[in-house]
């Protein structure tokens, strides 16, 4: 009898179960359609998920006396009241402040835009009455509206969006008071003088409402998106270069085979302890993360990128890279193959919608700004935006960001660390099981 006779092929019955072949497809079906209610779900509808936008309103009208009465009035007073009074609070965090808080909040990013209603504003209004009957040159009362495009090109968007309503609501209200108390004062007065057609338009519509960006961004920021995506580099950074990495060591340790095209290699596993397999792992991920950083700084000044503090974000950079390759290679540590997964789940999958770099989480649903508590994207965009946009401020993120990014480098050293060691002492040892193969009888 030939020894092949006797040879049975393990594989044959698992290729026949139903588990081999629903396994992946599930799999694979679950994560693309969590990546569809995750991605489109955080960005389809922001107003109707709107939820304490913050946004100033400041108030420095003194007030004067209108066409018509002796009293003075302050319709700054009256316009700050009626705005706060015609929105929602819990979509939209008016909150009033004078004008040096303002500048501190929009230059650090806590606030996506302001409005301002000058000093004079009730004078001009008067002067504005009073001009509608008597001819010559005048100027309408302004209100600014100020837009903090630092905060990204779709926070700009809704800080518009909000104060144009405003701004409508107080214009018809306004412009119907000045047409009121105008026609009133001829009647009493004059009588014989009528509002003119023009001048019916000008009162109608008062304010010239100007929209001014607070502290534009340079050129070649791509409308406040390129700290997401640079954001978005220092993660894959990690958690590729993390996986990367895990595969040629092993590959190079023995501890799986290595495929190049034709070629299958198969080397001898050495004998060292998870432990120092991933010391190595980590090792070679620092060396990884200053070189990688460094390349993008060079990469992103040659495309024209403008770094204003780039040795602090060289450093951070290499930093966070770090700290997510870390945590890469101690997920795959523990988990193995399916610490892919888990990678992917952690750092993409849910971070991505959460970081806050497209769609401002206070215009996702309350899912994402949980996410955002603790995902390490977001913790990476707002210390990211901070060095490219606020100049490396503590309060813009930075702070922030970099103690929850050193917070994750601890938890993936301490869980890696912890694991490992206790597999090597149970006796888990990566070793290719190889099993015994006796002779056939009469062979």
């Amino acid at each position: 009898m030939s020894s092949t006779e006797n040879i049975v092929d393990p594989h044959h019955d698992t290729l026949r179960g139903p588990r081999f072949w629903v396994g992946p497809i599930v799999v694979v079906a679950a994560l693309m359609a969590a990546l569809a209610y995750l991605y489109l779900g955080s960005m389809i509808s922001p107003a109707d998920h709107l939820r304490k936008f913050p946004m100033a309103i400041v108030n420095q009208d003194v007030g004067d006396v209108m066409p018509g009465s002796d009293a003075r009035r302050n319709l700054g007073d009256e316009i700050t009241a009626g705005i706060l009074d015609g929105i929602d609070p819990e979509r939209i965090d008016m909150q009033p402040m004078g004008i040096s808080a303002m500048n501190s909040g929009l230059d650090n990013g806590t606030l996506y835009g302001a409005i301002v209603i000058p000093s004079d504003f009730t004078k001009r209004t008067s002067i504005l009455a009073q001009a509608s009957v008597v001819p010559g040159d005048i100027e309408k009362p302004i209100i600014t509206v100020y837009t903090n495009p630092r905060t990204g090109t779709f926070g700009t968007n809704i800080t518009q969006t909000i104060a144009n309503q405003a701004m409508a609501t107080v214009n018809a209200t306004i412009g119907e008071q000045l047409t009121r108390t105008v026609e009133d004062t001829l009647a009493t007065s004059a009588p014989d003088l009528q509002l003119s057609g023009g001048s019916r338009i000008t009162l109608a519509d008062p304010i010239n409402v100007l929209t001014v960006p607070h502290k534009p961004l340079p050129d070649n920021t791509g409308a406040g998106l390129s700290a997401f995506y640079y954001t978005l580099l220092l993660i894959l950074a990690g958690f590729t270069g993390g996986m990367i990495v895990n595969t040629m060591v092993d590959q190079a340790l023995g501890f799986q085979p290595a495929e190049y095209g034709p070629r299958f290699i198969a080397r001898e596993t050495t004998h060292l302890s998870r432990m120092r397999v991933l010391l190595i792992k980590w090792g070679i991920m620092f060396v990884v993360a200053m070189i990688v950083s460094a390349l993008y700084l060079w990469i992103g000044t040659a495309l024209g990128m403008p770094f204003p503090r780039a040795l602090l974000m060289w450093e951070y950079g290499t930093l966070a890279i770090t700290a997510v390759g870390v945590t890469a290679l101690a997920v795959v540590s523990i988990f193995g193959q399916a610490g892919l997964l888990v990678n992917l789940l952690l750092f993409i999958v849910l971070g991505l919608p959460s970081s806050g770099g497209t769609v401002p989480l206070e215009a996702m649903p309350p899912l994402f700004d949980w996410l955002s508590t603790f995902e390490p994207m977001h913790q990476m965009y707002i210390a990211t935006r901070a060095i490219l946009y606020f100049d490396g401020r503590g309060a813009a993120g930075l702070a922030h960001g970099v103690w929850m990014t050193l917070l994750g480098l601890a938890i993936g050293l301490v869980l890696g660390a912890v694991i490992t060691m206790i597999y090597d002492k149970r006796g888990f040892h990566r070793r290719h099981d190889v099993p015994e193969v006796s002779a056939p009888i009469g062979g």
